[in-house]
């Protein structure tokens, strides 16, 4: 339909390689509703009449109705439905809907309409996840165990400090993700091919119509810049490294070694010959899928670097990125929301790993240094405490005061002193007295608990207001076409 100066149809092959129609199905209702958007703009300027608008809109809403993913020799889903509102409407109605618009301002709003809808699900999902944390935080304020550094035994710590430090991270991508949605939410229709139109449009009103908070401004930039399609799944790139972090400590803590956790039975598949196995195949595909959307990332950075100003047919290939980037991202933080509502702490082993090991040495040190013994000497001679200790094969606890006085080089602390205080600093002592802000002590975990519900509580008020007012804009839009079409407008 668009091959006006050239001669003949594209032959099969040649067709193949140039047609998006099978990736662009996923943004055909958006297609639909910008162009009805757009016809009823026409309209309201006087550059159509109110029959043509009627037969267009009626098309379009009987298009909206049919199966349209069958093969086509339309090149892309504008030039499809395009063609089967001429169809149903006829050349000199039908002929009408893409004048002062192309198909490079067409693609680009279906894009951010898309984009925008998938942010808002993505913040829905992101905030059930994080609720989901806040809570199981608030079920195991007093759950000791071992936080780690390079993988060795590091501080006594809470298992609620460990799942708000997720939390706190997925909260940093719910922001980016709340952020950009201002970034997407801004209409590039109107711009036209690159350079805008002459014919007397109004872009705010299509802007109002779809629920745009406002324009992409220049023209250019409207229909070359997909910069916001980076920075979505760039978002959603970090957005998987987190929950891929989050699934290997899960991973490894639900080892038969470890048993820190157990993942319910739906989340785990069994061996096709080895009946005692409990595999944790969700975690590890949340692993693997954060490989391929950064793979996604890479591949839109890619095609952008090069590109001069103006549309270019390599933005076609973005979209085959966009698609399988949100539907990942949210089927992951879906996943991970009802596995981490089903699953089980193991308190005791939790513990038994810190009575195994010499997390509590720091706390020791600690009160040295609150004795006024310099840290550096503190540090030394808690240092030669534990490897008395694991020489012995023994606790901190268990050393005697004769082998605590071999550890004192000059006189900064009696040895009975010294041995009292190993006597008397435990986990709970340690996590009684931890102050600093943000830190593991259990008085830190109530304030961030409490301050973390109020703060996911604010982005589900907004994110809830923005997904009704884009819902609200396009109820007031179909409410147009419907009214129009039974000549009641």
């Amino acid at each position: 339909m668009y091959r006006s100066r050239l001669d003949g149809k594209l032959d099969d092959v040649t067709l193949e390689f140039l047609s998006s129609i099978s990736d662009d199905f996923v943004i055909a209702q958006y297609d639909i509703l910008g162009s009805q958007a757009h016809t009823l703009m026409l309209l309201e300027n006087k550059i159509i009449n109110r029959k043509e608008t009627i037969k267009i809109l009626n098309a379009l809403e009987r298009i909206k109705k049919e199966n349209i993913s069958e093969k086509s020799e339309a090149e892309d889903i504008h030039e499809l439905i395009e063609s089967l509102v001429i169809k149903k409407a006829g050349k000199e109605a039908g002929g009408k809907m893409h004048t002062a618009r192309s198909r490079n301002d067409q693609v680009a709003l279906d894009i951010r309409m898309k984009i925008r809808d998938d942010i808002n699900v993505v913040c829905f999902c992101l905030n059930q996840t994080i609720e989901t944390l806040i809570d199981l935080a608030e079920k195991n304020q007093r759950v000791i165990m071992p936080l780690y550094t390079h993988t060795q035994q590091a501080q006594i710590g809470l298992f609620s400090h460990f799942l708000l430090a997720y939390a706190d991270a997925l909260f940093r991508d719910l922001d980016r993700f709340y952020v950009a949605y201002g970034r997407v939410n801004e209409s590039p229709l109107g711009a036209g091919p690159v350079g805008g139109t002459s014919i007397p449009i109004d872009r705010q009103f299509t802007a109002k119509m779809l629920g745009f908070k406002g324009l992409v401004e220049n023209s250019i930039d409207a229909t070359t810049s997909r910069d916001f399609v980076a920075e979505y799944i760039g978002h959603a790139a970090i957005l998987m490294t987190n929950l891929s972090r989050m699934a290997e400590d899960f991973i490894i803590w639900s080892t038969s070694e470890f048993s820190f956790i157990e993942l319910a039975d739906r989340f785990t598949s069994t061996s096709s010959v080895m009946p005692q196995k409990k595999n944790p195949d969700v975690l590890e595909l949340i692993r693997g899928k954060t490989s391929q959307v950064i793979g996604y990332q890479m591949s839109v950075l890619s095609n952008l670097k090069g590109l001069p100003s103006g549309y270019n047919r390599d933005l076609q290939q973005i979209k085959v990125s966009i698609w399988p980037t949100s539907k990942i991202i949210i089927s992951s933080l879906l996943v991970a929301n009802s596995l981490l509502k089903t699953m089980k702490v193991n308190e005791k082993k939790l513990r038994k790993a810190i009575d195994g090991g010499y997390s509590i040495s720091l706390d020791i040190a600690e009160a040295l240094v609150r004795k006024g013994i310099p840290f550096r000497t503190a540090h030394k001679i808690v240092g030669n405490m534990v490897q008395i200790a694991s020489n012995s094969k023994k606790p901190l606890s268990a050393l005697s005061v004769n082998e605590v006085k071999t550890v004192i080089s000059g006189n900064e602390i009696e040895p009975r002193e010294l041995h009292k205080i190993i006597q008397s600093t435990t986990p709970e002592s340690s996590l009684e007295t931890r102050k600093s802000q943000g830190s593991a002590g259990k008085h830190e975990q109530q304030r961030m608990i409490a301050d973390r519900k109020r703060k996911v509580q604010a982005y589900i008020t907004g994110t809830n207001k923005r997904t009704s007012e884009t819902r609200e804009a396009i109820e007031v839009l179909n409410g147009k076409v419907l009214s129009l079409i039974k000549n009641k407008g």
